[in-house]
């Protein structure tokens, strides 16, 4: 998933507009080179927490998670849990991918080859020119019976006032992130852990929702006025 655009925010009445900041976003190009994982060891999350900025600026943020299952290793599994906090944006390019292959394995021996990837992303401001992508790719090559997994799903949460997450959330968070990491120990199906990272990927929607609406309206804003904040979520599956 590849979307382009324009990310509007809650806008502040008044009687007069903000005026539309100048220039745009030039195309930022985001290129990752696919690293072989040769474990099954889960990834640690990466947390980008600086609180929210005092201006505008652009935020760039990439998350890959790829996986190889063959004969020499025939259960991997590897997943990411990435925060990344930003205040006050006029543009942002976000990128989020999982990968998972499986080679030349037997229906006697099967490869099972699982590639999780949650991306939570949050910004500030009325007129972001936002450009988010949401990738995921499963592929078997000869590999008789094999169960082969790909998800990523991201999370793009847009405030009119920057916020940070509170410590509460954060703590939640984590909880969940713990979860993520212990599907690479079940033996269940690929369908059910399919199944489970969703059920996670709903709890942290609530989390981000319940956060988002604590979020400050700026002085003097009549809150009924404003629009509530919005927590997109973009999935990709692949098996």
């Amino acid at each position: 998933m590849n979307l382009t655009h324009r990310h509007r925010a809650a806008p502040r009445p008044g009687p007069a507009r903000r005026a539309m900041r100048l220039g745009l976003l030039a195309t930022v190009g985001l290129t990752v080179a696919a690293t072989a994982a040769t474990t099954a060891t889960a990834q640690a999350a990466t947390v980008g927490d600086a609180g929210p900025s005092s201006g505008h600026g652009v935020a760039v943020a990439d998350s890959n998670v790829d996986t190889v299952a063959n004969p020499g290793h025939r259960n991997q599994f590897q997943d990411s849990f990435t925060v990344h906090q930003y205040g006050d944006l006029y543009a942002a390019a976000v990128r989020n991918q999982a990968e998972a292959q499986s080679w030349v394995c037997t229906a006697a021996s099967p490869c099972r080859s699982v590639a999780l990837s949650f991306q939570i992303v949050t910004m500030a401001g009325e007129d972001i020119h936002l450009n988010a992508q949401n990738v995921s790719h499963a592929a078997n090559h000869d590999c008789a019976g094999c169960q082969t997994l790909a998800g990523a799903w991201q999370f793009i949460v847009s405030t009119p006032e920057p916020f940070t997450l509170s410590a509460s959330a954060q703590s939640q968070l984590a909880t969940i992130h713990h979860e993520l990491d212990a599907l690479g120990r079940s033996t269940a199906p690929v369908s059910t852990i399919q199944q489970q990272a969703d059920a996670l990927a709903s709890q942290v929607t609530a989390i981000l929702r319940s956060a988002a609406a604590t979020a400050p309206k700026g002085p003097g804003v009549n809150a009924l006025a404003v629009a509530a904040p919005t927590v997109t979520v973009h999935q990709m599956l692949a098996g």
